[in-house]
This record gives structure tokens, C-alpha cells and sequence, in this order.
């Protein structure tokens, strides 16, 4: 097991299946054209036998797959048949939900239990600016089906000024009627938004703004939350839950737990830090020869992190796994 001065180690992995997506979202890119896959994407097998190595050198323990947008990949269903059948605590999915009702028979068959899904806007002309693409009725469609069916749902939204601050208590009070706990991120110095400082700070919304308007209509308080968690989590009193990811307001970065393997075989060790690994190669080698070569570059992408916090980087978020 590699562990820093700090005492983080591995836990988390987040695994981008492709780059491609079928949104194109304001903050993850600037120019409205939709992210496509890589040439050189590994094969699902690959990255499959990625998640195994790396639960052997890293303790990985909790699996997320991610994209671009996951179920646009032709690698979904072979990957999630792979890694359903290792020993891993828990698996989950982040998805933009657009195609999530035609794609729940197979989830569901590879045991997925728990779903995140982006929604930024309840109100249709927003959300079409937002994601540049999509279709509204179809994602909340897919969410309530993927409910019927047994899976929890958590809704993460990222609120800006001048997009959608309006629609952050419409989307609470929805999420406490259907029974999905949502997620506010704050938006994250990442891709154009590294570069243009500007336009980071005219749309950012901090977690006492996000608390003070939530606060206006609920008595909340904060709730009991893992070590290594993102989330500040709040219970409302007498309803549910609800979180805030605030990477910049109150950084995590101190008990950050988690690695990021693209789709082409790069792992990150940190979000803020531009240096990435490739283990596509390594991959390509007998087990006992592949080990000890990962662990070396395990010991590289955890020296990587942030000490303190949230720093950013020109990367674009869903490359390399959002």
C-alpha cells in the first residue's frame, strides 16, 4: 500500500471510458462542439485489467466510471461485464442520464446500484443552454425509471451566476419530492475556465451563497460525512439530504483519496496538477512484471497532489474523468 506524508493513499479510482460526449457543456468547454473519442482509446479489456492491477498495488476499493459521457462508449458493456466481476466494494456511474432509460437493462446486469447524474437546469430553455444539446424530458424520464428499478439516484448540478442561480431551490425541492439526493459542485478552475480568470469569479457561487439561499426556506444541519468525502453533506430537517462539493470554498485536498485512469491510459493523481502517467504500455506486460512497474508510478501520480487546495489546471474535466 503507498501512502503520502499526509497519510492519503489510493482508495478511489475514477475511470473515463471514452472523451466522447454527447453534451457540450458551458464549463467544460468553451467553443459548444462535443467532445469525441481519442483514436488511441484502450479496449475495455484493458482498462478492465487496469482496475485489477490497480486494486492489487493501490487498494483500490471503489470504482466510478465516468467519461466524456460513459454510455455513448461501445466499451460499456464489455468493461462493465469485466470489472462486475471483481471484488470491488462498490461500482457506480456518472452520467449526463440522456441515454440512461435504453441503458438500464444492461446496469443493472452488471449490478450497478448507485447512479450520479449532471443536471444543471429544471427549466428547458436553460438546460438546452447549458449542455448545448440533450433533450430534458428524456433525462428525468431515465432517472425515475433507473429509480423504479431499485437505484439510488444523487443529482449533481453546478450553479453559476447568470445561468442557472435561479434554479438551485426549484431543483432542491425536487430532488427532496423524488426521493434523489443532490449535489451542488462548485464550478471548478478547469479547462478555458483556468485560463480565463475572469470568467471563473463573474460565474462562481460559493458554498455561504449556495447555504444562505437554501437557508431562506430551510432549517438544515451539517451531517456526519466520511473522512475521505467530497461533500460537505446537510440534513433538512424533517426531509433528507442534501450536499455541496466545494473544492474551492472549504478544499478537500488534505484527505483526497482518489485517481483518475483515462480512456487512453493516463492516470492523474490530482486535478490541479498537469502531470499524468501512462500505464497503457505496462498494461501490455505478464502480471509480475506489470506490478511493480505500476507501483512506481502509483508512488509518482500520489506526489502529485495538492498539499493544501484546489489549484486547477488547463485540462479539460472530462477527459480525464469528471
Amino acid at each position: 500500500m503507498i501512502v503520502d506524508r499526509q497519510g492519503r493513499r489510493f482508495r478511489n479510482l475514477r475511470v473515463s471510458l471514452t472523451a466522447a460526449c454527447n453534451y457540450a457543456c458551458t464549463y467544460c468547454v468553451p467553443d459548444g462542439k462535443r467532445l469525441v473519442a481519442a483514436q488511441d482509446e484502450l479496449p475495455a479489456q484493458a482498462l478492465a485489467t487496469g482496475v485489477a492491477y490497480l486494486m492489487e498495488t493501490a487498494g483500490i476499493q471503489r470504482l466510478r466510471i465516468t467519461g466524456g459521457e460513459p454510455l455513448v462508449s461501445p466499451r460499456l458493456d464489455a468493461f462493465l461485464a469485466a470489472v462486475a466481476r471483481l471484488d470491488l466494494e462498490d461500482i457506480t456511474l456518472t452520467t449526463n442520464g440522456q441515454l440512461l432509460a435504453r441503458k438500464l437493462p444492461q446496469l443493472q446486469a452488471a449490478g450497478i446500484r448507485r447512479l450520479n447524474v449532471s443536471l444543471d437546469s429544471l427549466d428547458r430553455e436553460a438546460f438546452r443552454r447549458i449542455a448545448r444539446g440533450g433533450d430534458l424530458a428524456s433525462v428525468l424520464a431515465g432517472m425515475q425509471q433507473a429509480q423504479a428499478m431499485g437505484m439510488q439516484i444523487k443529482v449533481n448540478m453546478v450553479p453559476m451566476r447568470g445561468q442557472n442561480l435561479d434554479q438551485v431551490l426549484p431543483m432542491l425541492e425536487y430532488c427532496l419530492a423524488h426521493g434523489f439526493e443532490l449535489r451542488f459542485i462548485e464550478l471548478m478552475r478547469m479547462g478555458h475556465l483556468a485560463r480565463d480568470h475572469n470568467a471563473f469569479l463573474q460565474q462562481f457561487v460559493g458554498l455561504e451563497q449556495l447555504l444562505a439561499m437554501i437557508g431562506r426556506e430551510h432549517a438544515f444541519r451539517q451531517a456526519d460525512a466520511p473522512p475521505d468525502a467530497t461533500a460537505l453533506r446537510y440534513h433538512i430537517m424533517g426531509k433528507s439530504h442534501f450536499g455541496v462539493i466545494a473544492n474551492e470554498s472549504v478544499p478537500f485536498c488534505r484527505s483526497c483519496s482518489r485517481l483518475r485512469l483515462s480512456s487512453t491510459g493516463w492516470l492523474h493523481g490530482c486535478l490541479s496538477s498537469g502531470n499524468r502517467h501512462y500505464i497503457g504500455d505496462v498494461l501490455e506486460q505478464p502480471r509480475h512484471q506489470a506490478l511493480p512497474a505500476l507501483q512506481q508510478l502509483l508512488v509518482k501520480a500520489l506526489g502529485d497532489k495538492q498539499a493544501v487546495a484546489f489549484s486547477g489546471d488547463v485540462m479539460v474535466m472530462k477527459v480525464i474523468g469528471g
